[in-house]
C-alpha cells in the first residue's frame, strides 16, 4: 500500500525550483498521493514539471482557521512542547529568530488544521528554512513523521534550529557528499544512516549534444554567461568587478547575466559606474525555451556564488558540452573536477578567476594540432557531458528518489483519514 503524504515548500511552484515538482511528479508516478503545499502564495503561475498548483497555501492564512491553529496548540501542547522550550531556553539564537519561531510554530498547528482529514503519513518538506519547522510542528501535531531535503545556503548560511529538526526528521536527503560531511561533523548526535545523498539532476537526452566547436581570432568577443537569481548569495557584483578587471586588461569580451532579483538595482548602479553598459548585460528572467541559444553562444558559463549546493546552472551547461568555471567551495568540486570536467577557481580571489578566464581564452585561441590546448579543451567538453550523463542524470536521480521515498516511508496508525481533532 502506497502512502498518503503531504510535500511543503517555501514556494511552489517556483521558477528557479523545478525540482520540487519534478519530485511531487515522480511520487505521483508511483502512486503516492501527494497533496503538494507552497508557504508563500506562489508568483510563478506554471511549475515546468508540475501542472498542479498547490493544493495548501499557509501565507496569508486565514483568519478562522488560525483561531482553530490556536485551539490545537492548546489541545496538544504536551507533542510540541520540547519545541517551544527548545525556541524559549536554549541555543544562541538571537531574540527575533526565536519570534519567528514561535510565529512558525502557530503556522505549523495552522498546517496541520489544513491537512485534518487527509489521511496523510508523512510530510516531506524541500529546504531547510522556515517551512521545515512548519512541517515538523505539523507532524507533531498530526502524530506523523516528517523528512527534509537540504541544498546550500538552507544548511551552510541560514541553519535556523537545525539541530532540532535533524533530530526530529525520519531522515534527511541532501544534495551532496559534502553537505553530508557537514551535517555529521556539525550536528554529531545525528544518527548518519538517517541522512543520505540523493543528488539533483538536468535532461541528458541526445538532443543536448554540444555544438561544434569553432575557434574565433583574437578580434572576437569572449562570451560569458551567468545565469541565476539576482540575489547576494549569488554574488554577482564580484563577475562585474572581474568584467572591470578583464576591460583594464583589454580582453575583448561580453557578459550576459541571465536571472531576476532584488539585487538587480544595485548590479545596475555597479555596471554603471564600472563603464560596462556595453559589455555586461542583465538579461532579467529568461524562459527555459530560450536558454539553449543563451548556452550555444557562449564560450565560458561562469558561477561566483558564496554558497551552494551543486547548482543546476553548471550541470545544464556541461551536459550541452560548455567548459565551466566556478568557485571551489561545498559540492562544486565533486561535479566539476579541475582540469577534467570544467575549471574551479579559490573562492573571493579575484586575481584567480581573471587569471583563469584568460587561460581559457588562450587554450581557446589555440592552434588545432592534436596536442595544442585547443584538442585538449575539447576532452574537457566530451568529459563534462559524460559526468553529467552518468552522475547527474535526472531520470537516475528522480528514480533513486522515488525509490528512497517508498522504502523509508510507510503508514502509521495514528493518522485516521476521517478524524477532525481539531473540534473533539
Amino acid at each position: 500500500m502506497t502512502p498518503t503524504i503531504a510535500y511543503l515548500a517555501n514556494e511552489f511552484p517556483c521558477a528557479v525550483e523545478p525540482y520540487v515538482g519534478e519530485e511531487i511528479e515522480e511520487l505521483r508516478r508511483l502512486g503516492v498521493r501527494v497533496i503538494a503545499g507552497s508557504v508563500r502564495k506562489p508568483a510563478w503561475k506554471k511549475a515546468p514539471a508540475c501542472n498542479d498548483a498547490p493544493q495548501i497555501v499557509l501565507r496569508p492564512p486565514r483568519g478562522v482557521t488560525l483561531l482553530r491553529a490556536a485551539w490545537l496548540l492548546i489541545r496538544r501542547r504536551k507533542r510540541v512542547r520540547s519545541l517551544i522550550s527548545r525556541v524559549l531556553f536554549r541555543g544562541r539564537e538571537r531574540p527575533i529568530k526565536r519570534i519567528k519561531a514561535l510565529a512558525h510554530t502557530w503556522l505549523g498547528a495552522y498546517y496541520a488544521v489544513m491537512l485534518k482529514g487527509s489521511g496523510i503519513q508523512h510530510i516531506h518538506v524541500h529546504h531547510g528554512y522556515l517551512g521545515s519547522w512548519i512541517a515538523m510542528v505539523a507532524a507533531r501535531l498530526l502524530g506523523v513523521e516528517f523528512s527534509m531535503t537540504l541544498h546550500g545556503s538552507d544548511l551552510l548560511l541560514h541553519g535556523a534550529y537545525l539541530d532540532t529538526k535533524l533530530e526530529n526528521c525520519k531522515f534527511c536527503l541532501t544534495v551532496s557528499e559534502y553537505n553530508r560531511n557537514y551535517i555529521l561533523e556539525h550536528y554529531p548526535k545525528v544518527d548518519s544512516e538517517k541522512v543520505v545523498v540523493a543528488r539533483l539532476g538536468v535532461e541528458v537526452g541526445e538532443r543536448l549534444a554540444p555544438p561544434i566547436r569553432t575557434v574565433r581570432g583574437d578580434g572576437d568577443s569572449f562570451r560569458l554567461l551567468a545565469v541565476g537569481r539576482l540575489h547576494a548569495v549569488k554574488d554577482h557584483a564580484f563577475l562585474i568587478r572581474a568584467c572591470a578587471q578583464l576591460c583594464l586588461r583589454n580582453m575583448n569580451f561580453e557578459c550576459a547575466i541571465a536571472g531576476e532579483g532584488p539585487e538587480r538595482g544595485n548590479l545596475e548602479l555597479l555596471i554603471r559606474k564600472c563603464g560596462l553598459e556595453q559589455r555586461v548585460t542583465l538579461l532579467g528572467h529568461v524562459p527555459r525555451e530560450r536558454m539553449n541559444s543563451l548556452y550555444d553562444q557562449a564560450d565560458v558559463v561562469v558561477l561566483t556564488s558564496r554558497s551552494e549546493g551543486i547548482p543546476l546552472v553548471l550541470m545544464e551547461a556541461m551536459v550541452r558540452g560548455k567548459l565551466v568555471l566556478a568557485p571551489a567551495i561545498t559540492g562544486i568540486p565533486e561535479l566539476v573536477i579541475p582540469g577534467k570536467t570544467g575549471f574551479l577557481y579559490e573562492a573571493g580571489s579575484m586575481d584567480d578567476f581573471v587569471a583563469r578566464l584568460f587561460l581559457i581564452r588562450s587554450q581557446m585561441l589555440a592552434s588545432e594540432d592534436s596536442q595544442s590546448p585547443g584538442r585538449q579543451l575539447d576532452q574537457v567538453r566530451r568529459s563534462a557531458r559524460m559526468q553529467v550523463r552518468e552522475n547527474f542524470n535526472r531520470r537516475k536521480s528522480l528514480e533513486f528518489f522515488g525509490d528512497f521515498f517508498l522504502r523509508r516511508v510507510s503508514p502509521q496508525a495514528e493518522s485516521t483519514p476521517h478524524e477532525d481533532f481539531v473540534l473533539q
